[in-house]
């Protein structure tokens, strides 16, 4: 193997080690709207608000897991930090610098890659499995010889014997092979950051954990840094190291994991943690923790967007959008009801629901 494979923690930049953990993307004000056709010629304009004003950071070396019902803006974020799509407003900052500015599209491209959910649509049929890994590479300038023998390593490091696969196309390879040959070409760019958009969900369960297992060794062995997003909350407590639960394009809570699954306090957070599937009889006996689709994006509620779902709600929630407020060092919620009042708070946590 070369020693692009043998990168470790201890051949990271300087930055990256030791004392507290620094934000490796910082978002800020991030908006993003998609304009809906008008049905009528003096119908006034309607928007999508997919994204809609969010504010978080990934830091250096973890995993930051995104939840939320289908619809909530987890993708489209995802398509944000990767630049697939403009914002409309706000900024990404990849390690201190702006992205588009102080930093180029294209350096922040080499840098940050993506895992897509639909293995097979990422691939381009015409190409072999050695040429569509070694293909970045020689885009950006790396010598064929050198691309095709990192593209070798890379596939062997996956658990894909280059001997085997390298000369294959993808409709020759199972689900789970391909989603391997993707993570490959996703780290053939020496990347520092990697975006996973439901990247396991489509496998059958052998195969996810075996991905899993293998995305964790990678994350370790290459010090990378994670955004992974999921439907299983499972699966991200398994492999996250932070949460952030987004909810109609707002951000409604981010914490630790711990935080966010043993001592939650957004009422929209608590309700997908007792969705969760359950063995327990008495469990699966009870009233649902949310009924009903989540309101349009087209028009969303006035105040806090979950109001309208939830129980804990007061007159105040329809009037006040609630800023996303620290409730702990390792935790903050955008819930009015979980501000301090008077000394005590009034937060929902996740065994009241």
């Amino acid at each position: 193997m070369t020693d692009y494979l043998h990168r470790s923690m201890g051949d990271l930049d300087p930055r990256d080690r030791g004392g507290p953990a620094q934000p490796l993307v910082s978002v800020q004000g991030l908006v993003k709207h998609f304009p809906v056709k008008s049905s009528g010629l003096f119908q006034p304009r309607k928007v999508v608000r997919a994204v809609d004003s969010i504010n978080f950071e990934i830091l250096k070396g973890e995993t930051l897991g995104v939840v939320g019902e289908s619809g909530c803006g987890k993708s489209t974020t995802a398509r944000l930090l990767m630049q697939l799509v403009k914002p409309d407003k706000g900024e990404v900052l990849f390690d201190g610098e702006t992205v588009g500015g102080a930093i180029s599209l294209g350096d922040y491209r080499r840098q940050v890659q993506m895992v897509f959910q639909d293995s097979y649509a990422s691939l381009n049929p015409r190409l072999t499995i050695e040429e569509s890994v070694s293909f970045g590479p020689r885009v950006h300038g790396v010598p064929a010889q050198t691309a095709i023998a990192r593209a070798h390593d890379l596939l062997h490091r996956v658990g894909l014997e280059p001997n085997r696969f390298a000369g294959r196309y993808p409709h020759e390879l199972s689900g789970g092979q391909r989603q391997r040959v993707n993570i490959a070409r996703a780290l053939a760019l020496e990347p520092r950051l990697v975006i996973l958009d439901e990247a396991v969900s489509a496998l059958d369960k052998s195969v996810e954990a075996q991905v899993l297992n293998l995305l964790l060794d990678l994350k370790r062995d290459f010090g990378l840094t994670y955004l992974f997003i999921s439907h299983d909350l499972n699966v991200v407590r398994f492999m996250c190291d932070r949460v952030m639960v987004m909810y109609l394009g707002k951000v409604a809570e981010i914490g630790s994991r711990d935080a966010i699954f043993e001592r939650t306090k957004h009422p929209y957070s608590a309700a997908l943690l007792a969705s969760m599937p359950s063995m327990d009889p008495q469990a699966r006996a009870l009233e649902p923790p949310l009924v009903g689709d989540p309101p349009s994006p087209i028009d969303p509620p006035s105040g806090c967007r979950f109001h309208t779902r939830c129980k804990f709600a007061e007159d105040i929630c329809a009037q006040i959008v609630p800023p996303l407020a620290a409730i702990s060092q390792a935790q903050s919620a955008a819930c009015l009801m979980s501000m301090p009042r008077s000394g005590h708070s009034h937060a929902p946590v996740h065994g009241d629901l």
